[in-house]
């Protein structure tokens, strides 16, 4: 019998990813001007306010104020009316330095002994049900959002668009797991209240979003993903009604607290552990992002159309006490998962400082992870500048997104004999 699966995203806007956002701008900035910087950086914000807080260990210092207004009216909050402003909002700093009881067990007289920041699992996951190894409704959640937020900048097609949302994709799939059909889009989309008959302007934002936003996000995606979309779709447009009061003014956002949406949208599994503002000597994160390199890279290989890879730690040990490789019964070799743990194990150190020194995570690489999700985006190289009143300005040219290269297909194929 047939089941349904649904995965959820949220915009820039949205509280929670306005928080991400923030410190994980601080955490570039750290590094950008101290590349060894150890930052875990928590934000909260509500109607008015931003309140940082955390442990950094650095040997340069920044304008967290100035940062945290810069990306809060980047993401859109310029407006009086929205109770959350970039100008005029107050910021509440009380970061204070790493405990030495945590930073002793990480750093090391020999950068390759770094311990684990700390401990638990995480992990990393794949299919090949989309070109970029991503659950399908994720990624349409996502673009649905990415989408939303350019109509909104363009200010044309659509002009009442403010800068909270959220979007919901479910898929019917066949008894073999293959995508038959979309069955349900869910959008809220925060709005200016452009007219006093709120049953009116529902019906003009629904119009614009199924007649506008939709075939927009269509085109963006394969024939096979295209032909998913039918005229019996299930939208639920705003469905509490008018969705004038929102971002932070709505509700209070805070750091970590969106990690599915951040990952595989409820497909795989999740650690419990948060990324943003946190440097790559926290696990937490950096093994994250190596078991989603793994897992692609083995499915790209042709090892499984399905793969999840689960690593734990102890804090302040050099080597992970468990990897774990899980095919879902899809193996197109001849090994038990176990065995393929193993020769996985072989092929990839995943030492903290081996994985940072692999996907280059010492690097201001951060603020573009922190919406829209961490995993499945395009690996690129930018220039990017930081400017500073205590350390002046530098420029880096940086890789983002590295776990996402298909770099160890070759040898995983050649390890495999495929």
């Amino acid at each position: 019998m047939s089941y349904l699966f649904t995965s959820e995203s949220v915009s820039e806007g949205h509280p929670d990813k306005v928080a991400d956002q923030i410190s994980d701008a601080l955490l570039d900035n750290f590094l950008a001007f101290d590349p060894e910087s150890k930052v875990a950086c928590e934000t909260l914000v509500t109607t008015g306010q931003v309140v940082l807080a955390g442990e950094v260990k650095s040997d340069t210092y920044v304008d967290v104020q100035a940062i945290a207004r810069d990306v809060i009216n980047k993401i859109g909050y310029t407006k009086g009316e929205y109770q959350f402003s970039g100008d005029s909002c107050g910021v509440i700093s009380l970061i204070h330095e790493q405990s030495q009881d945590i930073n002793q067990g990480v750093d090391r007289d020999s950068k390759e002994e770094q311990g684990a920041g700390d401990q638990g699992m995480m992990f990393g996951y794949a299919t090949n049900e989309t070109e970029n190894y991503m659950p399908l409704a994720l990624d349409i959640s996502h673009k649905i959002l990415i989408e939303l937020a350019k109509l909104r900048r363009e200010d044309d097609a659509i002009t009442y668009l403010r800068p909270d949302a959220k979007s919901q994709v479910t898929i019917e799939y066949s008894d073999d797991n293959v995508p038959q059909r979309i069955d349900a889009i869910v959008i809220s989309t925060q709005h200016d209240p452009f007219n006093e008959d709120d049953d009116a302007m529902l019906a003009q934002i629904k119009k614009d979003l199924i007649e506008i936003l939709i075939p927009r996000v269509k085109e963006q995606l394969p024939q096979y993903a295209q032909d998913l979309f039918n005229k019996d779709i299930t939208y639920h447009i705003n469905p509490t009604g008018k969705f004038v009061i929102g971002g932070p003014h709505g509700d209070t956002g805070l750091t970590g607290r969106k990690i599915i949406v951040d990952t595989y949208g409820g497909k795989g599994a999740h650690g419990g552990g948060a990324f943003s503002g946190k440097d790559p000597s926290k696990v937490d994160r950096s093994a994250a992002y190596a078991s989603r390199h793994i897992a692609k890279n083995l499915v790209a290989a042709g090892l499984a159309t399905e793969v999840l890879v689960q690593v734990s730690y102890a804090i302040g040990v050099v080597k992970p006490t468990s990897i774990l490789v899980n095919t879902y019964g899809t193996s197109k070799v001849n090994l038990t998962d176990g065995e393929i743990s193993k020769k996985v194990a072989e092929i990839f150190d995943m030492r903290p400082a081996a994985i940072e020194s692999r996907l280059k995570l010492r690097n201001p690489i951060y603020s573009e992870t922190a919406a829209y999700g961490h995993m499945g985006r395009t690996p690129r190289k930018e220039k990017l500048v930081f400017n500073s009143p205590y350390n002046g300005t530098v420029e880096k040219e940086v890789e983002l997104f590295t776990w996402e290269k298909l770099d160890h297909v070759e040898e995983v194929k050649n390890a495999f004999d495929l």
